[in-house]
């Protein structure tokens, strides 16, 4: 049977094998919060990036009335 020896008069070498075998993983998994943007609500840059897609000033048309 090992005799009890405190963890503050084990060897530094020791301490970092203990507190080692605590800690957790988290197996791949990534703890940051996510969230789910609502669908509903209005989104000004969403509006903007459909504006663009629509609009034919940003478009590389030869018969654009902005082209010269």
């Amino acid at each position: 049977m090992d005799k009890y020896i405190p963890l503050s008069k084990k060897s530094k070498k020791e301490q970092r094998k203990f507190h080692a075998m605590q800690r957790r993983t988290w197996d791949g998994l990534n703890p940051v919060t996510r969230t789910v943007p609502n669908g509903k609500a209005y989104d000004r840059n969403k509006q903007k990036q459909t504006d663009r897609r629509n609009s034919s000033y940003f478009r590389d048309d030869r018969n654009c009335c902005f082209c010269f």
